[in-house]
Order: structure tokens, then C-alpha cells, then sequence
């Protein structure tokens, strides 16, 4: 093959050609600053307000819910830092407080959690089941009414499962209204970097207080994704310095990047159906040909209940990255993990409930645009030919 395979899509996804043209002019010629009141600055807040409003109305969210920042991983950090340093901050202690979220979230809202509970507020880890569901009848069972703050994320970014957040937020509004005193809390925060692509997200239905995205999972520029804040939700900026983003995300905004995530998701919510629809053919068609041709090979996660893209299968026997290295060395590019994983194994494919070591021969394939059934065939054929060698005597 001379034209490489990238199946790595989960990670990253390439820029459009029609998002480069969109933030091309805002590099060097509208390059004035937002908070500036002389005609470079009105422009540049002018066209801020603008990609905030384009991308509000196909969340389904006020302009001011929306809050720029860095990316997914900035995003979780200021939900649950947010939240948690808010309440701090008004007298609430630590060890008074209850946060829940799963096993398996991303490492940029895993380790948050992890740091506050070495601060000393309790933290409870849904489990999810072999399908990679999280489980409700233990979330409904671990509520309290010191429980400030869930975290569940809308899609694994391992595995492709989609959870059931409508069902969720039906728990936690039940919970709310059996309570003695009405209060906003727990609070419901999503990360959905993986979502926006192909699921799609009206806010206003959805009913989370928080949730979490990001320009470049969805053919967007890298360094820009957004935090939703619900009207009415109250949380502390990770950083100060500036009433950017209403106070929290001090600095200049990075308006060409911002003109880039809007376009980026205004091409996405126009082919999200069509382009759905061809990746999950091609989904169901590569993992039914490689679970027929290489014996003992397991898909993590539900053959269903999965994003149209993602395909996450072990290899018994074979190690991951061997599998990756041999696969990149014949043009195809797919990954073990999360990028943001530096072990080996996968804690995500370990809560599966697996057996021990499975989740060290576990690859990750997550499909794009570029992918056809040509690709996919020859993808097929190398797995076959590196997990199936033919000895010579």
C-alpha cells in the first residue's frame, strides 16, 4: 500500500481543508485582540460571539453556557476541579463531600478524582459490565446526600460504548426530589469528546449540568474544545487573571482555533447521519471478518451499544504493541490505549472484568473519512497474515 491507513481517529483526526480556509485570515490579517475596542478588536469579539452562538445552537445551549478553553483534558479539569474548589471555597468541607464517577473515565477526569480523594473526600467508582455499561442500580444505590458531583462519560474513548446519560439524569432527577431541601446538587457532569462526531446532542434534553468537548476529535484544530456550563451552575476558574470566558478561562481568546472548532462542527452536524451510517457498515463488516478469520480474537465492549467508528478487539497470545509496530510498518497506524496512557495495559479493558493480561493484547482501530472498504480489507488481510503465519518446514 503506498498511501498510509490511519485508524487512529479516537486520538486525533486530520483538519479540513474547509476548517484551514474558515481560520486562515485570523492569523495574520483579523488578528486583533477580543477584549480590544478599536476596529481589530471589535472583529475579533465580533467573530468569538459568533462561533459561540453557531456552536451553541447546535448544542442546544445559550451562547453564555458555552466557556473556550484548551481541550477535553482542560475541560474535565475545570468540571470537577470547578465544582469541587466552589464548594471549598463557600465552607464546605472535603471529607463532607461525596463525588461519584466510573472506572473507566478518561485519564484528564480519572485523576482529578483520584487527587481530591488523597484530599480526603470519599470518591465512589462505578463499575460497568462486560458490555462496557456502566452499571445504574449501583449508582441509585450509592447516592447520598453529601454526593456534590457524577462524572460519566458520554463515550469511552477506548471501547466506543455509549452510556445511557438520559437514564442517569432520570436517577439523579428522582433522587433530587426525594430529598428534604431542593438543591442543585449532585451535579451532572459529562465528557463527550468522543460523542460530538456522531451522537447527537441537544442539551436542553440531556439534562447534564456539565459536559466536555473537543475541536480536534472532530476534524478541528488541536488546542481549543469547550466546557458547557448550565445556566445557573456555579464553579471556580482553574486559573485567574483576566473576564475571559465570564471569568473562567482567563486569557486572550485564540480566535482562529475558535473559528476552527465552529466550522469543525458545523460540517459534522451536516454529515453525522450519512457518515454514521457508512462507518458502522464497515465497523460490523471488519470486526465479523476478523473474529471469523483469526481464531480466539474478542471484541471489548458491546457489538451495539458502541460508537459507528470505534472497533476494540484483544488478541490472545500477541502482544499489543508488537501488533501495532508490524501493523504501522505495513501503512496502518491504529493504537494500544488512550495516547494518555503511558502503561502498557489498559485499565479500561481490565474493568470489562476480563482475564487478567487480556487487555495487553487489546488494539484499538477508530475509523474517519478517509476510511473505505478497500482499506479495511487490506487492514484484514495484514492482521490474518501477522497472527496467522504460515510455517514452512
Amino acid at each position: 500500500m503506498l498511501k498510509r491507513i490511519y485508524l487512529d481517529h479516537a486520538a486525533s483526526t486530520p483538519v479540513r481543508k474547509e476548517v484551514k480556509e474558515a481560520m486562515d485570515s485570523f492569523w495574520d490579517v483579523n488578528f486583533g485582540n477580543p477584549g480590544a475596542i478599536h476596529q481589530e478588536g471589535v472583529i475579533a469579539k465580533d467573530t468569538v460571539d459568533q462561533s459561540r452562538d453557531k456552536i451553541a445552537g447546535y448544542l442546544g445551549a445559550y451562547p453564555n453556557e458555552i466557556v473556550f478553553n484548551s481541550g477535553g483534558t482542560e475541560a474535565n479539569n475545570l468540571a470537577v476541579f470547578g465544582v469541587v474548589n466552589r464548594l471549598s471555597e463557600e465552607g464546605r468541607k472535603f471529607e463532607d463531600m461525596h463525588l461519584i464517577t466510573t472506572v473507566f473515565e478518561h485519564p484528564s477526569a480519572l485523576q482529578c478524582f483520584k487527587y481530591f480523594e488523597k484530599k480526603g473526600v470519599k470518591v465512589s467508582y462505578l463499575e460497568i459490565d462486560s458490555e462496557g455499561i456502566v452499571d445504574l442500580k449501583q449508582l441509585e444505590e450509592i447516592l447520598t446526600p453529601q454526593t456534590v458531583l457524577i462524572s460519566i462519560m458520554y463515550v469511552n474513548n477506548e471501547i466506543g460504548t455509549i452510556q445511557p446519560l438520559i437514564e442517569v439524569t432520570k436517577i439523579i432527577r428522582s433522587f433530587k426530589k426525594g430529598q428534604e431541601e431542593s438543591s442543585i446538587f449532585p451535579v451532572l457532569h459529562s465528557d463527550a469528546a468522543q460523542a460530538l462526531l456522531f451522537l447527537p446532542i441537544n442539551l436542553g434534553k440531556l439534562k447534564v449540568d456539565l459536559m466536555s468537548f473537543d475541536a480536534q476529535k472532530i476534524y478541528g484544530p488541536k488546542g481549543v474544545g469547550a466546557l458547557y456550563v448550565r445556566k445557573g451552575i456555579e464553579i471556580n476558574p482553574l486559573i485567574i487573571g483576566g473576564s475571559q470566558e465570564g471569568g473562567l478561562r482567563p486569557g486572550t481568546e485564540n480566535v482562529p482555533l475558535i473559528v476552527g472548532f465552529a466550522k469543525a462542527l458545523e460540517l459534522a452536524e451536516q454529515e453525522k447521519s450519512s457518515e454514521s451510517e457508512r462507518l458502522t457498515k464497515l465497523r460490523d463488516y471488519f470486526i465479523k471478518e476478523v473474529l471469523e478469520k483469526i481464531p480466539g480474537t474478542i471484541l471489548n465492549g458491546s457489538s451495539e451499544k458502541r460508537l459507528p467508528n470505534n472497533v476494540n478487539i484483544s488478541f490472545p497470545g500477541k502482544d499489543n504493541e508488537f501488533l501495532v509496530i508490524q501493523l504501522d510498518q505495513r501503512g496502518i497506524a491504529c493504537s494500544t490505549k488512550s495516547a494518555c496512557l503511558k502503561e502498557k495495559s489498559s485499565y479500561v479493558i481490565d474493568s470489562l472484568g476480563h482475564d487478567e493480561g487480556l487487555s495487553k493484547s487489546s488494539i484499538r482501530f477508530t475509523f474517519g473519512r478517509s476510511t473505505n472498504k478497500k482499506a479495511i480489507d487490506y487492514v484484514i488481510k495484514s492482521l490474518v497474515e501477522i497472527c496467522n503465519p504460515i510455517i514452512e518446514i
